[in-house]
């Protein structure tokens, strides 16, 4: 008989066959030389008590092994089922615990693993559902033109009129995957941010660069109040670009003839920016959500955009040990205030006296 097809219960039979032909063989050679009926029966005895207390040793062992090949099972089936967490076992200096134990954590293992999965499956379709959106109306767009200029006679002026709106179909369009390519490398990690001490004076005047033009253009006064010598440990390029799309927001959303307040002050642990506009304002029930991926308020559908500024805005800020605070009241503006970690050789950074 193979080793590997001897079963446990085989096993014991065989065991207990040979100890109890040997036993015999002893019993009958211990008689032969002493014929001493007494000796022999005190040796039938002691095998006797031998043998039934193997056997109740097996039962006991083989109950414990059933309980435990039992709860195995039991906890393998709830793991592949995901129907319910594997319950401890009190037993804690066990044999049968440390395995349980070793399961239970494997278990955790898994159902983490499943979890962010899960999770990254369900931002990955969300993502390309957001991305679908956003481009289905400028393609419509821009096939709605082509196919007019293709099909029907227009005048010159009309051809420029239909050529200026497809320039701006594509603008969007190249504005949004720029976007999406800054987010998805951001979030991959392949941007990777480097937060040094910088003077916040610098990196403002970069952010304001870009929306000196657009300001001009809809007659809005800008004024800044931000002292050269506070300092905050920021990526110059990146936090720029997040105080850009906050200001290009304050931009868009605020009247003609409005204003824009930017003012930095510095704390003991941060740096606070705050940009003020006087705009239409954002409803408080909505003040938490405006900085989700691609969320737009269905009044301010007719201004151009896509969503995704004060996302990103949000996500540079954050990865920078940083964060954004937002305070509106519809009709009569809002201000956004960036909270940037202080640099500790900033001499500016103190408490004010009003904190």
């Amino acid at each position: 008989m193979k080793m590997g097809k001897l079963t446990i219960n085989k096993g014991c039979i065989a065991i207990g066959v040979v100890f109890l032909a040997f036993s015999l063989s002893m019993l009958l050679a211990i008689y032969h030389l002493t014929h001493n009926i007494k000796l022999l029966f005190c040796g039938i005895i002691y095998v006797a008590s031998t043998i039934l207390c193997a056997i109740i040793f097996l039962i006991f062992i083989r109950r414990k092994l059933t309980l435990f090949s039992d709860l195995l099972c039991k906890l393998l089936d709830d793991m592949m089922s995901s129907d319910m967490e594997p319950p401890q076992c009190s037993e804690e200096e066990s044999l049968f615990y440390k395995i349980q134990h070793r399961i239970s954590r494997l278990y955790e293992v898994l159902r983490e693993s499943e979890l962010s999965v899960s999770k990254e499956r369900a931002d990955l379709q969300e993502l390309i559902s957001d991305i679908s959106h956003q481009v289905k109306t400028p393609i419509a767009n821009l096939k709605m033109i082509d196919a007019t200029l293709l099909e029907q006679v227009v005048t010159p002026e009309k051809q420029k009129e239909f050529l200026l709106a497809m320039d701006g179909q594509l603008n969007k369009l190249d504005f949004l995957m720029q976007s999406m390519i800054k987010t998805s490398r951001l979030e991959a990690g392949v941007i990777a941010l480097e937060p040094k001490p910088q003077m916040i004076y610098d990196t403002l005047a970069t952010a304001l660069g870009g929306i000196l033009l657009n300001a001009e253009q809809k007659n809005i006064a800008i004024t800044v109040d931000c002292p050269e010598t506070i300092s905050a440990i920021h990526d110059r390029k990146w936090t720029s670009e997040a105080l850009f799309n906050i200001l290009d927001n304050a931009v868009k959303y605020t009247p003609i003839g409005g204003e824009i307040r930017v003012s930095v002050v510095g704390w003991e642990m941060y740096a606070k920016i705050d940009i003020s506009d006087t705009g239409i304002g954002i409803l408080e029930q909505h003040q938490g959500t405006i900085f989700k991926r691609f969320y737009r308020e269905e009044t301010v559908h007719n201004v151009e955009g896509i969503g995704i500024g004060l996302y990103l805005a949000r996500e540079i800020i954050t990865r920078q040990r940083g964060f954004i605070r937002v305070s509106s009241e519809v009709g009569k503006g809002s201000t956004f205030s960036v909270f940037l970690p202080c640099s500790e050789m900033s001499q500016d950074c103190d408490i004010p006296a009003e904190y």
